[in-house]
């Protein structure tokens, strides 16, 4: 039995001369959760498609527990690929009760264990006192838990989900992306899913995988894609940041306004060459007792704190994340310190 539930091996999906996928190749484990994160229109949701079957690739392979799902060798239709999908709509059929809803896809079983197996899943997310009223009647977020009860019913071998929070606002999406990854993770679950939004990425997936273009720019842990992006494309669209110009003194060791060290970079630079090195909001920290000084120039309030703007002696600016009870004015001098484990630098 193959290691992966899930494995995608340099699949590629277009339509006439137009390429949407390219060579986009992952695996996910079993009780894994994993996102495909990027912006509209690189490939995600298309993605995301071909594994339920509703497109076909023209290159590569898709393996589901060791079977060969799409590849040169057919293409299974959806309904036997035993995979569940949330949709961003969620789908929901206003004709039927929640309770009809969830059991919709478990006609092969009889009356008793349908409505046995529909009870059990209304507990687990929690709408078991909503079992006979309209899907019409309810929020946006038990809406959405309908879809997923409706979802996991028929026990899918691996379940996709597709910008699953993006009709709700921020405070719920925030608090059910955590519900779900608990429900998920208590069913031994595989799931996927596809989002914009890197705090739902951040809050659900144990791995990440960045798209853009239709390729996979970095396929990761959500640590590992902050602190050490694969590229400036990483960088840029996982977290904030601000890059300095750094040079590089010695082999593996750089030199920038802020101070030197080793680093970790996308090629090898030879010494004199030019580097930008990225710093996260957290490692630039705020001390007053330090000599290097730099000046506010933007604020932005964020209840526990403050994301300063901070301009360096050369013009050059950074950010850092500063408890909100260091209330500094724009146009005030603060002092400020490093503390980074390793710099990450690109050509």
């Amino acid at each position: 039995m193959s290691a992966s539930l899930l494995n995608l091996d340099q699949v590629e999906v277009g339509y006439g001369d137009k390429t949407v996928l390219r060579d986009l190749s992952f695996a996910l484990a079993p009780g894994e959760i994993g996102c495909l994160l990027g912006p509209s229109g690189c490939g995600k949701t298309t993605a995301l498609r071909a594994i339920a079957g509703f497109e076909t690739i023209r290159a590569g392979r898709i393996r589901l527990n060791g079977d060969v799902i799409a590849g040169a060798d057919g293409h299974w239709p959806p309904q036997r690929r035993g995979i569940g999908m949330v949709f961003q709509d969620y789908a929901l059929f206003p004709h039927l009760t929640v309770a009809g809803n969830v059991g919709f896809g478990l006609g092969a079983l009889d009356k008793g264990a349908r409505a046995a197996k529909v009870a059990e899943l209304l507990e687990v997310v929690g709408l078991a006192a909503h079992a006979n009223d309209y899907t019409h009647a309810l929020s946006g977020g038990q809406q959405q838990r309908v879809a997923l009860a409706r979802a996991l019913a028929p026990e899918p071998r691996l379940l996709l989900l597709d910008e699953p929070f993006s009709n709700l606002d921020v405070e719920l999406r925030e608090r059910l992306s955590q519900e779900v990854r608990d429900i998920l993770k208590a069913r031994g679950m595989t799931a996927l899913l596809v989002t914009h939004d890197q705090h739902e990425a951040f809050a659900l997936a144990d791995r990440i995988g960045v798209m853009d273009g239709g390729q996979l720019r970095q396929w990761d842990r959500a640590y590992a894609l902050y602190h050490e992006p694969a590229d400036r494309f990483v960088a840029d669209f996982v977290g904030e940041g601000a890059f300095l110009p750094a040079t590089v003194i010695a082999p593996g060791e750089l030199s920038f306004e802020l101070g030197q060290g080793p680093y970790l970079a996308t090629q090898e630079g030879r010494p004199g060459q030019t580097l930008q090195v990225l710093l996260r909001p957290d490692d630039v920290l705020h001390d007053d007792h330090s000599a290097l000084q730099a000046r506010v120039v933007k604020k932005a309030f964020r209840g526990a704190q403050f994301l300063y703007t901070l301009a360096l002696p050369s013009g050059a600016t950074v950010l850092s994340l500063v408890p909100s009870h260091h209330d500094h004015a724009i146009g005030e001098l603060i002092g400020i310190r490093l503390e980074i484990d390793h710099l990450i630098a690109f050509s």
